[in-house]
């Protein structure tokens, strides 16, 4: 991350990194599996002759609850089309109805969903549970959550009562700043520009230190009122975090400075990426012959789709991929994306063992491995922010120079072009740019000894000094250099070194080069 913020250093501002969209599954143990199923059936006193009766009258009590919570908060209740934009219609309401806080709207929509049958054994006579894929009601409740800003959950309504919960981490970001006190520009699901980014991604991260199952339990017994009287003893949920998407947003100055480098960027990640650098950016082990690990069975595939607000490249390994994409004009976004964890590894103990001996297993979709899936997603980002700090750009030396030709105002005052081909502005370049002071920059002194003579008169050492500090208030001004904190030193920037260097190449460049390039 630190190679791509010191390569675009003139025209970003920022970066900021956590959690955007995270979708939550909720299941009830007792019912994911058949034989669970039976045995809660067995604690009901049910027969699996009569399971679709006690099926239909249990779904036919949990939409009464659902319903009549909404109708006592007087929120409407609309039937949906599958494919109809449901938060799109959630918006819209809330615009219309000035809702700020709490329930928005309710949506039921016939969806794909795996459910219980019961069918007949031919072999044994009897009848048997199956789960297999067929279609239900779901409810969609859309919120303005007073501290997660805008959510939405889904029930549905035949066992297994699967219950999910989408947040937005930017939506709840957006809160947590306002309770912060902390200013900053919002476009979409995106942050053009923050008041202090420290602090903002302080805040990021503090949602990884959330007890999920708290937070999600509420939320789902807000949206669910029967969950808990489905059971004859207590039951919370299983949480799994089914879909998570962690983003890196890079706030560029303008749209500008984003626009001129987003062809480099795109031709970069189409051309200079093939498909071994894919997988190690989403964690895949590569051997040392640097091919595709021979055991790896999958596809790995780039996508490149333009938008109407830009353009969106996609790098995907089975069911997890890697995005960039630009979103409102000036902020270039890097999102990992994970659906499935099968080849993921967390360091953790054994789950039916909480308190055994830790090692590296496979990572479990369960809430509990939630930070460290934030983990491997940053690193997914960084690597792939790290390849495009690899990026060139082929700038015309008059673009460089021209800036630096004419005269500026500084804090008030006139100050004067530079003329890098003139030998004292050459041999002042020269000085500054000096891989000595790289590191811990220079001082007045460190120049004077470089540009005037050694001497030991005390006049001329003050009139040597005074002509190097208008020659440091010269270069500052074409913001060439810039002072260090609590020093009196500087260093030059990085947009300067890219001015000095290019300008002190050219001046001493070979004329019978520069004539056969003509």
């Amino acid at each position: 991350m630190l190679s791509f913020l010191r390569r675009f250093a003139p025209a970003v501002t920022g970066v900021l990194n956590g959690l955007d969209k995270v979708r939550f599954r909720g299941t009830v143990r007792w019912w994911a599996k058949p034989a669970g199923m039976m045995h809660f059936l067995s604690k009901m006193s049910v027969l699996l002759m009569d399971f679709p009766a006690f099926a239909k009258d249990t779904t036919a009590r949990v939409r009464a609850a659902m319903e009549q919570a909404a109708l006592e908060q007087e929120r409407p209740i609309h039937y949906l089309a599958a494919k109809t934009d449901k938060e799109e219609r959630a918006r819209a309401i809330a615009q219309r109805d000035g809702i700020k806080e709490g329930l928005v709207a309710v949506f039921t929509c016939l969806e794909p969903a795996y459910t219980y049958r019961v069918y007949g054994v031919r072999a044994t006579r009897k009848l048997a549970l199956k789960m297999e894929l067929g279609k239900c009601l779901h409810y969609y409740h859309y919120y303005l959550d007073p501290q997660l800003g805008w959510l939405h959950t889904r029930q549905q309504t035949w066992f297994p009562f699967t219950h999910m919960i989408c947040l937005n981490g930017r939506e709840w970001l957006a809160r947590q700043m306002d309770a912060a006190g902390l200013a900053y520009e919002r476009r979409d699901n995106c942050f053009a520009s923050l008041e202090d980014v420290k602090k903002t991604q302080a805040l990021a991260h503090k949602q990884l230190r959330t007890n999920w199952p708290v937070l999600l339990e509420r939320l789902a017994r807000r949206s669910h009122p029967l969950h808990a009287q489905l059971f004859p003893v207590p039951t919370d949920y299983y949480w799994s975090a089914d879909t998570t998407e962690w983003a890196s947003d890079f706030m560029f100055r303008s749209q500008e400075d984003l626009a001129r480098w987003m062809p480099a960027v795109i031709q970069h990640g189409m051309r200079g990426m093939n498909s071994v650098d894919v997988l190690r950016y989403l964690g895949h082990p590569i051997p040392r012959h640097g091919g595709v690990n021979g055991n790896f069975q999958g596809e790995v595939f780039t996508d490149f789709k333009r938008r109407p607000e830009g353009v969106r490249l996609k790098h995907q390994v089975k069911k997890n991929w890697i995005k960039l994409y630009d979103k409102q004009g000036t902020v270039l976004r890097i999102e990992t994306v994970i659906n499935d964890t099968t080849d993921l590894k967390s360091y953790r103990a054994k789950e039916n063992v909480p308190d055994g001996p830790k090692d590296w297993r496979k990572m479990l979709k369960g809430v509990a491995d939630l930070h460290r899936r934030a983990e491997i997603s940053q690193s997914a980002n960084e690597r792939y922010a790290a390849s495009l700090a690899q990026i060139q750009e082929a700038t015309p030396l008059e673009k460089l120079a021209e800036p630096l030709c004419r005269r500026v105002t500084w804090k008030g005052r006139l100050v004067r072009a530079l003329n890098p081909l003139a030998a004292a502005d050459a041999a002042l370049l020269k000085a500054v740019n000096d891989g000595e002071f790289l590191i811990n920059g220079f001082r007045n002194r460190d120049l004077r000894e470089r540009l005037h003579a050694a001497t030991k008169d005390r006049a001329v050492l003050r009139r040597s000094s005074a002509s190097i500090t208008r020659q440091l208030r010269l270069l500052r001004a074409h913001r060439l250099i810039e002072k260090m904190p609590k020093q009196n030193r500087y260093k030059v920037t990085d947009s300067g070194r890219q001015q000095i260097t290019a300008l002190l190449a050219a001046s001493s460049a070979n004329t019978e080069k520069l004539l056969g390039a003509a």
